[in-house]
């Protein structure tokens, strides 16, 4: 993940939990706060209910790629906290994507085709900066 840091310590998801604003649908359970930075942190948790270690390691596997997937259409400066319900154990990787691209479409944090154009005009602007 380029832009994107993980969420790792307890306080880190708590604070998440407790100040954020959180949306489900069927497989995912997502919280986002404002964390005042440039970019995005992302926790993910998948609970023993969901299955054994194979497959709690599986889902986190998948949820973690289809963020990858999706990272540059994405506004920076949230904490982000995914949560996997029991569904997401029998669910497949276009499954899991299509959950998480809709929370994401409902908490607004999708940019949009000019703002996506706009930083990747930033981008190799940057890149051109460096190489001269």
């Amino acid at each position: 993940m380029k832009f994107t840091e993980s969420l790792k310590k307890n306080f880190q998801f708590r604070h998440v939990y407790n100040r954020g604003k959180s949306i489900a649908n069927r497989h995912l359970v997502l919280y986002m706060v404002k964390n005042g930075t440039q970019g995005n942190k992302l926790g993910i948790s998948v609970s023993k209910k969901v299955g054994k270690s194979v497959v709690r390691s599986h889902v986190t596997r998948l949820i973690r790629e289809s963020y990858r997937s999706m990272e540059e259409e994405l506004k920076t400066g949230y904490d982000l906290v995914v949560i996997a319900r029991v569904s997401c154990a029998d669910a497949s990787y276009h499954e899991v994507c299509r959950s998480l691209r809709h929370l994401f479409k409902k908490q607004s944090l999708l940019l949009s085709a000019s703002e996506r154009k706009d930083r990747q005009d930033k981008k190799e602007a940057g890149g051109e900066e460096t190489n001269a």
